[in-house]
């Protein structure tokens, strides 16, 4: 599934959404990391458990909210209006990996 700007109009949100660093945090060396055709999204030294989160028990942000409204009305699932950060995370990686 791709995203729309729309839904993610910071890419540091985005990032925060997808449990991932942002380009400012990963970016290392003299070489610039790339997304998309040659480069790997998917670093696993970026990646922090939502339960270590230190803003992870604050309320899921706006963009989090509607990501996961539309996976969970993709999956057919309803889920509770007020999870936290961490609770939306987690239910986002577990909505996106039902779908690949």
């Amino acid at each position: 599934m791709t995203t729309t700007p729309a839904q993610f109009p910071d890419p540091e949100e985005e990032a925060e959404v997808l449990g991932q660093g942002t380009a400012a945090e990963s970016a290392t060396g003299s070489e610039a990391e790339t997304i998309g055709a040659t480069g790997d999204a998917e670093d696993p030294a970026l990646e922090k458990d939502p339960a270590d989160w230190v803003s992870g028990d604050d309320p899921m942000t706006e963009a989090q909210r509607s990501y996961l409204d539309t996976l969970a009305k993709q999956a057919g699932e309803e889920l509770p209006a007020d999870l936290t950060k961490a609770e939306a995370s987690e239910h986002i990686d577990r909505l996106r990996e039902q779908q690949s």
